[in-house]
């Protein structure tokens, strides 16, 4: 058991949280005597190399067994038992019933409070409610004022409502934690940026790359692309099938604004120095669900959900009970914008980013990693299948009749 040459693993840690690179760094030698090597989380091709979406790299440790198999957390540590005579005990407590499932919130307990132990967590923090006052006051507002209209000027009030409720959440708390942050570049954050990653947009000691030629080229051809679609093809849609052409003008309506025009706002931005990350990267190209959600679609809301989502829940509900919540609560937004200014169609959205939850519980569970979900070609289909073909059921009838085709009309698109 003690001979180096025998591999039983490799052990990943967080490289950038004090307390964790103390743990590795003492039991670095009776790792290596039992066979495991040990590496940093953060290093090059790591996540690829264990399937994971970056939201979820660094939520606890993980092992990467001779056969592929990836662990994590509490299920690492009983792994690494069996070839320490000391790990008995623990051993010993996950064979009792609820054993296992104790050692898994002790886990998360401690792991949800490392960076305290390190000393990290003494600095001052702003209070919170005034950067959740707006997100709770101004979509209640909107609905008070723009009920009885129309329902696309009902969801456009909406959506921005929550939008501007969450940029503000995100800039109060980045800017307590920054240097002095000009009041310009405050400003175009809240207004003139459509993504959450304040701390990347308001840190002024953060360089940016400056733009190829190429991406002004592609950010403008997805811009008319759906302008095309939107002003173009939708309107050639025979009016007896007015869902075809809403379905056409949303598509339309996506690529011109979260793929083309903030691609481009996104290129203006890194131009004059500030590092603004495009909300959209390549969806298409996503290899797993996960990566879809986490990484490719969206990305504003789904850092804010992270952090204010499945990072409190974890430690309490595991990567389950936090995934299942943090989609809960994406289909309960969207229930907000979508069903309810079309007055119909409710719980359709919230079954959909359900499904979205249980698709990528599916694809982390051992079979799911055994039959290739989160990779190759397995994984993109899997990820294509559960997220585009019960679209119908986010963007429902209702929506499309009753909001899509009255704004398209207003817009002269049909």
């Amino acid at each position: 058991m003690t001979d180096s040459t025998v591999h039983n693993g490799a052990v990943f840690y967080d490289a950038e949280c004090r307390f964790c690179v103390l743990l590795a760094t003492r039991c670095a030698t009776l790792l290596q005597s039992r066979g495991f090597d040990l590496a940093p989380l953060q290093g090059a091709g790591v996540r690829e190399r264990l399937h994971l979406d970056p939201a979820e790299l660094t939520t606890e440790m993980r092992l990467l067994t001779p056969d592929g198999l990836t662990l994590g957390g509490s299920d690492a540590l009983l792994h690494i038992a069996r070839f320490i005579w000391w790990g008995t005990p623990i051993r010993f407590i996950a064979r009792l019933p609820g054993g296992a499932s104790l050692l898994r919130w002790c886990y998360r307990w401690v792991a949800a409070r490392r960076h305290c132990a390190s000393g990290a967590c003494i600095a001052r923090k702003a209070p919170k409610w005034p950067g959740w006052a707006p997100l709770l006051v101004m979509p209640a507002l909107a609905a008070a004022v723009t009920a009885r209209l129309p329902g696309w000027l009902f969801m456009w009030a909406l959506a921005g409502a929550i939008f501007l409720g969450c940029k503000w959440l995100t800039w109060w708390e980045s800017a307590a934690t920054l240097p002095r942050v000009p009041l310009t570049r405050s400003l175009a954050y809240l207004f003139l940026w459509p993504g959450m990653d304040a701390k990347s947009f308001l840190d002024i000691r953060k360089p940016a790359h400056t733009p190829a030629a190429a991406e002004w080229l592609f950010a403008t051809g997805k811009a008319l692309f759906g302008a095309g679609l939107l002003w173009g093809v939708a309107r050639c849609v025979p009016y007896d099938h007015p869902l075809l052409a809403g379905w056409i003008g949303m598509v339309g309506l996506i690529f011109l604004l979260h793929f083309g025009a903030f691609h481009l706002l996104a290129l203006v931005w890194q131009t004059v120095g500030i590092p603004a990350r495009p909300i959209m990267r390549m969806p298409i190209a996503a290899r797993s669900l996960s990566e879809f959600w986490s990484f490719r679609w969206n990305r504003g809301f789904n850092d804010l959900a992270h952090r204010h989502l499945f990072q409190p829940a974890l430690p309490y509900l595991g990567v389950t009970g936090a995934t299942l919540l943090t989609f809960l609560a994406s289909g309960l937004v969207h229930e907000l914008v979508i069903s309810v200014p079309a007055r119909g169609g409710y719980g359709l959205p919230t079954l959909y980013f359900l499904l979205q939850g249980i698709g990528i519980l599916v694809e982390r569970s051992r079979p799911g990693q055994g039959a290739g979900l989160r990779r190759g070609i397995r994984g993109r289909l899997f990820a294509l299948t559960v997220a585009a073909a019960p679209a119908y059921w986010l963007f429902h009838p209702t929506f499309v009749l009753r909001v899509i085709i009255p704004f398209m009309e207003v817009i002269k698109a049909i």
